[in-house]
């Protein structure tokens, strides 16, 4: 790979920033560029149909509507591939901020008093100031930072951010959201990882078995169509047939649907959607500071990690990803994507891995990729509120037993018995706390334990 020859003051970078056909391009070539256009559609139109599923799951498991993860899936994917530091990385929604956003949601929402508007205007006003500081941080050469987390937090960091999603979508595949939501009743089990799985646990004589059936099936036809080939639509293809299932020989179980909770899923999917400012107070003040923290944190720290494996995995040999102009790209992302129904985003790495396989080359991919994704679901929506949730909860389930990978463990395990705690330590606090809790403290105990244990072996040495 070549050398990057990137600005290296704030103004020469601005000025790269903004110059849309910079080295990302250099493989679409006059010669050539047929062939490439073609790879760049074929892989556009596999990620496209592999992520309306997978969208509309994050977006519920926000706590946010369907729709809302189409558009932001698409159009954090057009900001992305416009303004970021990579070829390849394709942009949407990632199971890294769903308890970011779940919890933001939650306490500013219905289900603490709020209203959905007021909190999703709340929610657009951090990604904002998100998105600001993001950008600062690409002008003056932050990205290189990002690499500074050590990889056993990250991998715990994922692990238990796995482990939450599993248990948090528990009541999907059980079937037991109907008896609070569907049927009127007061056992309400939308709320935290704890809440959830002890609920969950206290409804066992409720359970759907139904509803387990597709759920179990959505996950097991995915995860062998995939492991199959990656241009089949898994996904796609398993919840088609749980949702026909639900709605032939199963239709009088009483599985619970996504219009039951959700109501029609519209297809004008551009609406602008304004900031929110609650009543300004210390307690605000403090939930804007670390709601900012944490979408600057995953975008960093996501983004930069999947620029990192994109390069490896399509064997660039050429420039390499830009982490400054990815920052500034995120920024941009997490600016424009709210303001339009959607939420923050960053780069998917199970997406951007598909992508590559599927042969694409260019960021022309990803505009193929939001294009015919916001296509599809527009001619489809009538039919995407068909979806049992079981279906939704198995594809999530699916996408955390992808983010457990044995190999990292095992990489993490040979550095050392401290890395290795440090993971187990990430993975546990991470659901048991929140996301920002458990990161950080995972940080601050590595670098002093890291620091300490350095001026000790200095002193024995001296």
């Amino acid at each position: 790979m070549n050398k990057p020859q990137f600005p290296t003051t704030p103004l020469a970078r601005l000025k790269l920033f903004f110059t849309f056909f910079d080295s990302r391009w250099e493989d679409l070539k006059k010669e050539t560029w047929g062939k490439t256009v073609y790879r760049d559609f074929s892989a556009g139109l596999i990620v496209a149909m592999t992520a309306i599923p997978m969208a509309m799951g994050f977006a519920m498991a926000m706590g946010m509507r369907p729709e809302h993860g189409i558009i932001a899936g698409a159009l954090a994917c057009v900001v992305g591939r416009t303004f970021g530091g990579s070829k390849y990385q394709v942009y949407g929604p990632t199971a890294a901020f769903i308890p970011v956003i779940a919890s933001l949601i939650a306490k500013y929402g219905p289900a603490n008093g709020g209203n959905f508007e007021e909190a999703h205007g709340f929610l657009i006003l951090v990604s904002i100031i998100s998105g600001i500081v993001l950008i600062i941080m690409g002008l003056w050469g932050f990205g290189r930072f990002a690499k500074l987390v050590p990889n056993s937090i990250i991998v715990g960091f994922t692990i238990g951010i796995a482990v939450a999603i599993a248990l948090t979508n528990l009541e999907d595949i059980l079937g037991i959201e109907s008896f609070s939501d569907f049927l009127g009743q007061d056992e309400d089990i939308k709320g935290g990882l704890i809440h959830n799985f002890t609920t969950a646990l206290g409804n066992l004589d409720k359970i759907n078995l139904w509803s387990v059936f597709l759920g179990v099936l959505t996950f097991a036809l995915t995860k062998l169509l995939l492991r199959i080939s990656i241009f089949i639509p898994g996904p796609v293809i398993a919840m088609a047939t749980a949702t026909i299932l639900s709605a032939t020989v199963l239709a009088d179980q009483n599985i619970i649907l996504v219009k039951d909770l959700y109501g029609t899923i519209p297809n004008n999917f551009f609406v602008f959607t304004a900031p929110y400012l609650p009543a300004l107070d210390g307690a605000i003040i403090l939930d804007i500071l670390y709601y900012v923290s944490a979408i600057v944190f995953v975008s960093g720290v996501e983004s930069i990690l999947c620029s990192s494996m994109a390069d490896k995995l399509a064997n660039n040999t050429k420039t390499p990803f830009n982490p400054d102009k990815e920052f500034f790209g995120q920024g941009m992302v997490q600016i424009i994507t709210p303001l339009v129904q959607g939420f923050p985003c960053t780069g998917a790495l199970a997406r951007t891995a598909t992508s590559i396989k599927a042969g694409a080359q260019t960021p022309l991919a990803g505009y193929f990729k939001a294009a015919l994704k916001l296509a599809m679901a527009f001619y489809l929506a009538q039919y995407l509120e068909l979806i049992p949730m079981a279906c939704i909860g198995g594809i999530l389930v699916w996408v955390a037993s992808n983010m457990i990978k044995v190999k990292e463990i095992k990489e993490i395990k040979h550095l050392g018995k401290f890395e290795f705690s440090m993971m187990v330590y990430t993975a546990v606090m991470v659901p048991l706390t929140d996301f920002l809790t458990g990161v950080l403290s995972a940080l601050i105990i590595y670098f002093i334990v890291k620091v300490v244990f350095k001026r000790g072996k200095q002193k024995i040495v001296d």
